[in-house]
């Protein structure tokens, strides 16, 4: 499924999450940067806002941050883990989270994975919903754009899908990242299993 999303009302691309038997069928499209971008940094919103890296995450926090972001969206794969595996995956040295605070409360949060050959995945992003608009997603992405070049990586990628807001592929296309991929996929209805967590999409 796509993991890097919260740019639109889910409105707008809720009404096509259905398939025949219980399966729903979606176009993923990987995007890269192969160069550091030479535009200027993207200041803050205007207010209280802050950018802090999440060093030890907990279990609770995590799950909070990844249902909120994600359940207009059906993430559900960091659902299927154990406690254990959650950990150790979220916790592991290459891996690093920041959440984007307004006024004191999260407002989305972006994981970036550092592969030893240079490789840097922005494996998940997303803003809160209350939060969607206002330019707070640009400037997170943006500074996370920035964040991973300053490490002198290679390459900047990350994918979205069919499943994610209309406006996510754009939105990525115009911060400097061009796709060199797409497949064809199908997976099982994970509604059923977010709604275990409380996690139903909202209507």
């Amino acid at each position: 499924m796509g993991r890097t999303t919260g740019l639109a009302d889910p409105a707008m691309s809720s009404g096509d999450k259905t398939a025949a038997n219980n399966r729903i069928a979606f176009t993923r499209t990987y995007l890269e940067m192969t160069d550091m971008p030479t535009r200027a940094s993207l200041p803050a919103p205007a207010g209280r806002v802050a950018l802090m890296r999440c060093h030890k995450p907990t279990l609770a926090f995590y799950r909070f941050l990844y249902g909120e972001v994600g359940r207009n969206w059906l993430w559900y794969e960091r659902l299927l883990l154990d406690d254990a595996a959650l950990l150790d995956l979220i916790r592991r040295e290459n891996v690093e989270i920041y959440v984007l605070y307004v006024d004191g409360g999260p407002a989305g949060f972006t994981e970036l994975t550092f592969d030893p050959s240079g490789d840097c995945e922005i494996s998940y992003f997303g803003m809160m919903p209350d939060f969607v608009g206002g330019g707070y997603g640009r400037y997170l992405l943006n500074w996370a754009i920035d964040y991973a070049w300053s490490a002198k990586i290679r390459r900047l990628w990350l994918h979205t899908c069919t499943m994610d807001s209309p406006r996510a592929l754009p939105f990525y296309q115009r911060a400097g990242f061009r796709a060199y991929h797409r497949e064809e996929l199908e997976v099982a209805d994970p509604r059923p299993i977010m709604s275990q967590f409380g996690l139903s999409p909202d209507p």
